[in-house]
């Protein structure tokens, strides 16, 4: 479920650092011409926008082009194929400021920025990831779609069947047709409904310690997650952290 196009992962991933945005006043303020979050989430689709917004993970970058996840203190931006010379990508570090002109779009419910430039500017802030398992199920969560969060508690639940019939806790790919290193799926519960959640191989891969812990679980297990509230039909977060459930 992710969009078709070749990317090369070049993924660096901002977990750690949390409470690192001193420097307030840096996300409050924004330049003379720029939106606000607030602004940015009126604004029509296909419209152009101007924000400031903080680097929190790189997903990929490839042809000049890189996807990345960012955030302020309202709220959150995808910039989608941003036009980045590599070695500009190799600046986008956690927590840098940068000035993003581009247009809105949706891909089927995700909201993002596309053909966007950017420049960096003066200012550093990295989220703490924000609770929103309360909101799993309403209509709320949506308007927290891309920021850093958490989930809480819960369970872990069959994914699909192997090819012996017997019921799993993840697949390679979100119908099991994958292989070791493709994005990751897998099932998770709360008060009786059932959500699926991904690790984003470009994000996270097979060499990363939330790869190989979704891989290890096992159905039943209670757990906690971090991640970015991606959008697919849907809530579909990208996960960048599971642990057993505190």
């Amino acid at each position: 479920m992710k969009k078709l196009t070749a990317l090369l992962l070049a993924g660096a991933l901002v977990l750690g650092c949390a409470g690192c945005g001193a420097g307030g006043a840096d996300t409050d303020k924004k330049s003379e011409g720029v939106m606000t979050y607030e602004e940015y989430a009126a604004a029509d689709l296909d419209s152009e926008v101007v924000i400031e917004t903080y680097v929190q993970a790189k997903q990929a970058w490839w042809e000049d082009k890189a996807t990345v996840y960012t955030q302020d203190k309202d709220g959150a931006y995808f910039l989608y194929d941003m036009a980045c010379p590599e070695e500009d990508y190799e600046k986008l570090t956690p927590g840098t400021k940068i000035k993003v002109t581009g247009y809105k779009s949706e891909w089927e419910g995700e909201v993002e920025i596309i053909d966007a430039t950017f420049e960096i500017e003066d200012g550093n802030y990295v989220a703490e990831p924000e609770d929103v398992t309360a909101l799993l199920g309403k209509d709320e969560l949506i308007d927290h779609q891309n920021k850093f969060v958490s989930f809480k508690g819960m369970t872990v639940e069959a994914a699909g069947q192997d090819a012996d019939g017997n019921d799993v806790a993840y697949l390679y790919s979100w119908d099991g047709s994958g292989q070791d290193g493709d994005d990751l799926y897998f099932n998770v519960s709360l008060d009786g409904n059932t959500y699926t959640f991904t690790v984003e191989s470009y994000l996270c891969d097979n060499t990363t310690e939330v790869y190989n812990a979704v891989k290890a679980l096992n159905i039943g297990d209670k757990i906690d997650m971090e991640g970015f509230l991606y959008w697919y039909e849907g809530v579909n977060p990208h996960i960048t952290s599971v642990t057993a459930a505190q």
